[in-house]
């Protein structure tokens, strides 16, 4: 039996370094807000799919203003995040009806420009590998700081960790059966603390995540390109 495959879109930012009132999720590129245009791309890579879309309870009026064939549709189901990400990841994976070896890629609301060709090279490296962790190679000249000064590091030794990070639900869903640690700073590192391997898999430069007024004139440029 084919695995069944689900997005989890995490939508917790706000608009602070946009220096807007708007949660930056919600903020307008092209013709649609940022979020549509997340929730489309997973909706459009496969018609079986389905979304879960996780939002802090505060943005639920800002929810219902979005188009209805993105609130009403039939693969998408709205839940409420939590204090944490940790947390709102873990209310995303409890709205999954899920079985082992089917597929959950976890993705962040404010990277609209992700291709459905990374979507689907997730989707099937999780699947062979248990786990697809997308990244890119550092360009710039990265130094580390000491206590007293820098120092330069190797950036051919680094790389860039984007999402959608994906696995098989079984892994997910143990990973984060685990007590929250301060060193989860995203999924990768929830099941890399269960003992496990990380597999990275090549990402996309346009795959930007829109925290600052420069990404989001970027974003824009592209997306009306």
């Amino acid at each position: 039996m084919e695995s069944k495959k689900f997005a989890i879109i995490v939508a917790g930012g706000s608009g602070s370094r946009m220096n807007s009132d708007t949660p930056k999720q919600f903020l307008t590129v092209g013709k649609h807000s940022i979020i549509a245009y997340t929730i489309s791309k997973f909706l459009q890579s496969d018609e079986q799919l389905q979304v879960i879309v996780v939002i802090p309870k505060a943005h639920e009026l800002l929810w219902l203003q979005l188009p209805n064939e993105i609130v009403e549709h039939s693969r998408v189901t709205k839940t409420c995040g939590g204090e944490t990400r940790y947390q709102s990841v873990t209310n995303g994976l409890s709205c999954i009806d899920a079985k082992e070896g089917d597929l959950v890629a976890i993705h962040d609301a404010v990277r609209p420009l992700i291709s459905e060709d990374l979507i689907n090279r997730c989707y099937s490296a999780a699947h062979e590998f248990g786990n697809a962790i997308p990244a890119t190679p550092i360009v710039e000249t990265l130094r580390k700081i000491t206590e007293s000064d820098s120092e330069w590091v190797n950036r051919a030794d680094f790389r860039s960790v984007q999402t959608p990070q994906t696995f098989l639900y079984e892994i997910i869903k143990d990973a984060y059966h685990q007590p929250f640690s301060d060193t989860f700073t995203d999924d990768a590192s929830v099941v890399e603390a269960l003992g496990m391997k990380v597999n990275l898999v090549e990402g996309e430069r346009n795959n930007i995540k829109i925290t600052t007024q420069e990404d989001l004139k970027l974003a824009r440029l592209l997306i009306e390109s």
